[in-house]
C-alpha cells in the first residue's frame, strides 16, 4: 500500500506552471467575453494541474476525467474547496466530447493531457506497475474492468507479445523475452511482476541494462500499453478535444513516450496547416489552418524542474490555439 501522505505531497504536476501559462490567455479570453472558462483536465489523475488552475482563475471551472476511480476519489479531496466549480467524471479521455455535451457545457476553451501512468499508479504497489517490487500483475488504470497484464502474457501467442513489447516497448530483446515468457508459463501461469522481471533478466545481457537502465523497463511499458490501449485511445482522444475547443482555445498535451509525441504531432500539424488541393490558385477559407502551434517542436522540461520531479524528465510539451472554426462540419 501507499504511504499516507497528503496528496498534494505525493503528486508534483509536471511542468505546471508552463503548462497553465499556455492555457491562461485562453482562459482569460472567455473569462473577458463571456465571464467565465471551462478547462478539461483529460487526465486528472491526484489533481495538481486543476488545483493550481481553479487557484488562479477564479471564474474558472474544470471538468476532470479519469478511468481511475481511485484517482478520483484523492481528487476530490483535494479539491474540496473548489467543489462548486468543478465536475469530476469517471471515463477514458478519449470520451471528452460526449462529457463535455452530458455536462450540458457546448464547448470548452482548454483542455490538458498528461499522458502515461501517473504517479498513484506507481506508487499504489498492488497496482501492478511498477517492476521494483513484487505484486499483482495487473496495470488497468481502471480496476473495474478490461483485462489484466497477467490475462496478456499468460494468452497471448509469442508472435504477439513479440510484437507488443517490440512496438510499444522498443525493446530490441522483445523476441528472447516473448520466448522466455511462453516457457515460463508452460510450467506455471505468471501472476504477479516478480515472476515476470525473473524472467526478463534471465534473458537481457546484464551488460544492457547499464545503457538502457531496468531489464524489464521497456516490457513493462509495452504491456501497460496494450492492457490500457493507451495509443489507441489518444488518437481518437486528441482529434475529439478539438472537436468541442471553442475559437481561442487551447490544448496542451505532455507525453513521455515517443509514439504518443508522433500521434500528438501528427494531429496538431494537420489542423496547422492549409488542406488546399496541391497546386490550387487561391486558398479558400474552408482550407485555412484551423490551429496555430503554440510550441516549436516539443518543450522538455528544466533541469530544476526534473531534479524536483525525476518523473518529468522524459516528457515531452505540445499545445495548439484554434484560430479558425470548422466551416464544413468537419473537424482538424
Amino acid at each position: 500500500m501507499s504511504e499516507e501522505r497528503p496528496t498534494e505531497e505525493r503528486h508534483v504536476p509536471v511542468l505546471r506552471d508552463r503548462c497553465i501559462n499556455l492555457l491562461a490567455p485562453a482562459i482569460d479570453k472567455a473569462v473577458a467575453d463571456h465571464g467565465s472558462a471551462v478547462v478539461v483536465d483529460a487526465t486528472l489523475g491526484m489533481g495538481g494541474h486543476t488545483e493550481a488552475m481553479l487557484e488562479r482563475f477564479p471564474q474558472l471551472h474544470v471538468i476532470g476525467i479519469d478511468r481511475d476511480r481511485q484517482a478520483l476519489a484523492l481528487a476530490g479531496e483535494r479539491l474540496a474547496p473548489f467543489e462548486d466549480r468543478i465536475d469530476l467524471v469517471h471515463a477514458v479521455y478519449d470520451e471528452i466530447a460526449d462529457v463535455v455535451r452530458d455536462l450540458g457545457f457546448t464547448g470548452i476553451d482548454g483542455a490538458l493531457f498528461d499522458l502515461g501512468v501517473s504517479s498513484l499508479q506507481l506508487d499504489e504497489r498492488d497496482r501492478g506497475f511498477a517492476y521494483s517490487y513484487d505484486a499483482p500483475l495487473d496495470m488497468r488504470m481502471d480496476v473495474s474492468r478490461g483485462r489484466t497484464a497477467a490475462d496478456i502474457v499468460n494468452s497471448y501467442s509469442e508472435a504477439d507479445l513479440v510484437s507488443i513489447i517490440r512496438k510499444w516497448g522498443e525493446e530490441k530483446f522483445a523476441g528472447r523475452i516473448a520466448s522466455a515468457i511462453v516457457s515460463t508459463r508452460a510450467e506455471k501461469p505468471f501472476t504477479t511482476t516478480g515472476e515476470l522481471v525473473d524472467a526478463i533478466r534471465a534473458v537481457v545481457p546484464a551488460g544492457a541494462a547499464r545503457t538502457g537502465g531496468h531489464p524489464a523497463k521497456r516490457t513493462f511499458q509495452a504491456l501497460r500499453i496494450e492492457v490500457n490501449e493507451e495509443l489507441d485511445v489518444l488518437e481518437r482522444a486528441i482529434p475529439a478535444s478539438l472537436s468541442v475547443l471553442n475559437l481561442g482555445g487551447r490544448v496542451v498535451v505532455m507525453s513521455y513516450h515517443s509514439l504518443e509525441d508522433k500521434i500528438v504531432k501528427g494531429v496538431f500539424a494537420a489542423g496547422a496547416r492549409s488542406s488546399a488541393p496541391k497546386g490550387f490558385p487561391v486558398e479558400l477559407e474552408q482550407h485555412k489552418a484551423q490551429l496555430n502551434r503554440l510550441t516549436k517542436g516539443t518543450e522538455v522540461p528544466t533541469e530544476e524542474e526534473i531534479a524536483e520531479n525525476p518523473r518529468a524528465a522524459s516528457a515531452k510539451l505540445r499545445a495548439v490555439e484554434r484560430i479558425r472554426m470548422a466551416t464544413d462540419g468537419a473537424d482538424s
